[in-house]
């Protein structure tokens, strides 16, 4: 009889994934969470796997075999309660991936503040094409893939998050993966809900540097906080990779928006990538996929031959559709730098079209202030901006945006989505940006420029 596993938090992006592995290595497995919608539970319900709405206690009777908790769970949440009274087996996701699924496979961890999804899924689409049935995780759905995760039988790329594993495990998730190809795409402060500044944040990067073997390899940006990190001590041979001239990996635009470029390898060797991504950002993921694909026995040729038909992911400034001649996207964005630099490469895409940003302040780290003074800057690229501002924010972005023309302050959904509609007009291409579901106003934008 198969292990039945409950997985609490099931609809997160990495623990959704986690369900579709365990499931595919034969596990019975269920899940609860209290936000169940679309594409997780569409994905999870097309495998098998049921979901309960809610933490009712219920839902783990009878007792499963293993309960693996969700990071976003803690102590006093009712189903958390009931494992630790009944005496359950639980774990970490990020731990049940590592023991269960990574040992004996060549890992393959892409970390860093920004990029993390699109740089794994940029290298797992490299290893697909060929022919090495690569196994991943990712936060997120790669076009021309089913899901955000697989078994796969070759090599395992993970989208390695620094977020804490669990309410009894505060170590980043990351450190349970034991990569030998380990990608350091930037570093910047994030994640100021549980960081008190940058250096605790560089010092789980140190502890993940910490185990890569020295037969592996650490592919790292330019930049002073890895800079720091990788002089705290590094036991494995280190590639830099750098947008400009003083890296062992490097890129040459050859157009204003990267949609054309160079990838000159250490050696001097080069290959171009002509492909329908925009933006220096999406080079600079290009470059570490290429990097790291290198590394793990692809020729640089073949590597940026892949990236030629890459796609991109989904909600990383997806086209969901043009309706009467108005571009929607959905993107990801949740960091200053990455809403910056997304805007910056839609622009230089556009042209003179009006850029409209519809940005959800929802971040933990948004809503408690810490990057406000550089919020708004990054927006500059857009003609109009729309926030949307919860309740119970630490801070105001009605006062922060009163003396600026173009920016208009919501709290509600509804009333963000009228004024807009009565803003648009042909040609406008529209960014919604948040890392939640925004209420359905994707959904809702759709059917109002339809109709």
């Amino acid at each position: 009889m198969s292990k039945r596993v409950h997985i609490l938090g099931i609809c997160g992006t990495f623990m959704g994934g986690v369900a579709l592995l365990a499931r595919e290595l034969g596990y019975e497995v269920t899940g609860s969470d209290a936000n169940v919608y679309p594409p997780m539970s569409t994905m999870l319900d097309t495998a098998g796997i049921a979901v309960k709405e809610g933490y009712s206690s219920q839902h783990l009777e009878p007792a499963p075999d293993l309960v693996v908790i969700g990071n976003a769970l803690s102590r006093g949440n009712e189903a958390v309660e009931y494992v630790l009274d009944h005496q359950i087996p639980y774990v970490s996701g990020p731990q049940w991936l590592g023991e269960n699924l990574l040992q004996g496979r060549h890992v393959a961890a892409i970390s860093g503040t920004h990029g993390k999804t699109t740089t794994s899924s940029m290298l797992t689409w490299i290893l697909e094409c060929e022919g090495q049935n690569p196994g991943f995780l990712i936060g997120g759905v790669p076009f021309g893939f089913e899901g955000s995760a697989r078994l796969g039988g070759g090599p395992f790329v993970v989208e390695a998050d620094e977020y804490d594993s669990a309410f009894f495990d505060k170590r980043s998730k990351f450190v349970h993966y034991k990569p030998q190809t380990l990608v350091i795409n930037n570093l910047e402060f994030d994640h100021a809900d549980i960081f008190t500044d940058l250096n605790a944040i560089q010092t789980q990067f140190h502890h993940l540097v910490r185990c890569v073997p020295s037969s592996g390899h650490v592919i790292a940006s330019k930049g002073e906080a890895i800079d720091q990190v990788l002089h705290r001590g590094c036991w494995t041979p280190i590639s830099r990779i750098d947008t400009g001239v003083t890296g062992d990996w490097m890129i040459r635009g050859l157009d204003d928006h990267f949609g054309r470029f160079q990838i000159i390898a250490p050696t001097g060797d080069h290959a171009e990538i002509n492909w329908g991504l925009i933006g220096r950002h999406n080079a600079e993921n290009a470059l570490a996929a290429v990097a790291a694909a290198n590394d793990m026995g692809l020729s640089l040729n073949a590597a940026c031959a892949a990236l030629c038909q890459f796609e991109g992911v989904k909600r990383r400034l997806e086209l969901l559709g043009s309706p009467n001649g108005i571009a929607l996207y959905d993107d990801f964005a949740h960091h200053p730098t990455a809403v910056k630099t997304t805007l910056e490469g839609l622009r230089h895409a556009s042209g003179e079209q009006r850029i409209i940003a519809v940005i959800e302040v929802r971040s933990n780290t948004m809503k408690r202030g810490v990057h406000k003074q550089e919020l708004i800057p990054a927006t500059q690229q857009a003609d109009l901006v729309f926030w949307c501002e919860p309740t119970g924010l630490d801070w105001s972005m009605t006062e922060a945006t009163s003396e600026l023309d173009g920016h208009f302050v919501f709290r509600d959904t509804n009333q963000l989505h009228d004024t807009l509609m009565q803003q648009l007009c042909r040609g406008d291409q529209v960014v919604i940006m948040s890392n939640g579901s925004f209420s359905g106003l994707h959904r809702q934008l759709l059917q109002s420029l339809s109709s």
